[in-house]
């Protein structure tokens, strides 16, 4: 039987046979901010256990009826990577390091402080909900599912995205999306698709800055047999191949201007006319476009057609560059690690402070994209996670520099603990009331960092 605790420091399970020892112990995990759920006995806790067990496991080694080595042969058997942590007397640390060798996570010795317990619980939660997120991931590749397509973030300019996404996906208004190389422009198309009534249709995704223009109008109307040299067979184009989905134009401004008056007639009409054929094929299509560029500079400069840029300039999602939301850096880089790790077959890491003190000190010229790269090769174990640091923009004074670093310090510690206030304490070293005064002072919350 499996039960689900909602997640504060994380799930504990903690089995004594001894009242006294058991209450101490859910005592001590309850103040550092652990769901505790106590248990008398090795078979009242196998209830409770199953591979979606949020936490991790406390015993005692010898206790009546099922001790704890038995009850750790019974949970690898369940999943074996459960943690369970062993509570041992003196004369057991030779075979509580033989259980660690098969599986065990690691153990306490008789008497113990709490602050060791705490501690040593809040690494196996951490590694627990790295295992399971990592499980997710590769579940939903193997189901064919895109976890890319997760737009993480909690600054104001991601919310706002998120929520026109969420007013606008289930019409069928045609969006442009403006972003910086490296923001995740298609990620977005992706998500308005996904949330659209249209999520059970093609997707169809054409890079026009690829694409010769040799073969553009004929990859995106589609020809006749014998529209030209070579075409011995009708082929249907990417606008229709589109029918009842959507089609995402990247880099439209790459897209030559002869063809852009065919895609206006597109738009407007909902119909598309192959090469070669006198014969207008109805289409049901939203359009999405994407670019780096001002189209309407563009237009100014007679780069890019005034009447296709009118036309799209109805909904406009802007995704701000990487710099400009340094607070979500740390929850992205461990949504990409957790990517990364269920790629590539690895044991999530968790950076360090230091780490994470670097990846926000960057400016992140390739966005989002180079943070995800960055984060591939931090799991690959092949570099550090980012370059040496550099100094934060100089357009900030002094001041604004110093409370920069110190927001993205309290950020990073709350993120690295899952929002638990007294672990990030201990690792900033400050008193609680400074710690609070600093949260109010930035504007943030240990609630935005429990999930």
């Amino acid at each position: 039987m499996s039960q689900t605790i909602p997640e504060a420091a994380g799930a504990v399970l903690f089995v004594d046979d001894e009242r006294a020892v058991r209450l101490a112990g859910q005592q001590a995990l309850e103040l550092a901010g652990f769901e505790v759920t106590a248990c008398d006995g090795a078979e009242r806790a196998l209830r409770h256990l199953g591979r979606d067990w949020p936490g991790c496991l406390v015993t005692d080694v010898r206790m009546p009826q099922m001790d704890g080595l038995a009850l750790l042969a019974r949970v690898q058997e369940i999943d074996p990577d459960l943690p369970v942590i062993l509570i041992t007397g003196h004369g057991d640390v030779p075979m509580a390091v033989e259980a660690m060798r098969n599986g065990a996570y690691d153990f306490l010795e008789k008497p113990f402080p709490s602050d060791r317990l705490t501690e040593i619980a809040r690494r196996a939660v951490e590694k627990r909900r790295l295992v399971l997120e990592n499980r997710r991931l590769r579940a939903q590749i193997a189901g064919g599912t895109d976890p890319a397509g997760t737009i993480v973030g909690r600054t104001p300019g991601i919310e706002r995205l998120r929520a026109t996404i969420a007013a606008v996906a289930d019409t069928d208004a045609d969006v442009l999306v403006f972003g910086e190389t490296g923001t995740g422009k298609e990620m977005v198309a992706r998500a308005l698709h996904a949330a659209s009534r249209r999520r059970k249709n093609p997707f169809v995704a054409l890079n026009c800055g690829a694409m010769p223009e040799t073969i553009f109008e004929s990859e995106l109307f589609g020809h006749e047999a014998g529209a030209f040299t070579g075409a011995a067979k009708r082929r249907i184009g990417r606008i229709e191949h589109a029918g009842g989905g959507t089609l995402f134009l990247d880099e439209i401004e790459s897209m030559p201007l002869a063809l852009q008056v065919k895609l206006l007639r597109v738009i407007q009409e909902r119909v598309v006319e192959p090469l070669g054929s006198n014969e207008q094929v109805p289409v049901d299509l939203r359009v999405v476009a994407a670019t780096k560029a001002d189209l309407r500079q563009a237009a100014d400069e007679g780069k890019f057609r005034a009447d296709l840029y009118y036309r799209l300039n109805v909904v406009v999602l802007t995704i701000p560059p990487l710099r400009e939301r340094r607070d979500d850096i740390p929850l992205l880089f461990q949504h990409f690690v957790a990517q990364a790790a269920a790629r590539y077959n690895r044991e999530p890491r968790v950076p360090s402070r230091e780490q994470m003190q670097r990846l926000m000190s960057q400016d992140w010229p390739g966005n989002v994209r180079e943070l995800r790269n960055a984060a591939d090769r931090f799991v690959l174990g092949l570099e550090d996670v980012a370059p040496a640091p550099v100094s934060a923009p100089s357009a900030l004074s002094l001041a604004e520099q110093v409370d920069l670093f110190e927001k993205g310090l309290i950020q990073s510690e709350l993120a690295r603990h899952r929002g638990s206030v007294k672990a990030a304490i201990e690792a900033l070293n400050i008193p609680r009331k400074t710690f609070y005064d600093k949260l109010k002072r930035y504007g943030l919350s240990r609630e935005d960092f429990i999930d």
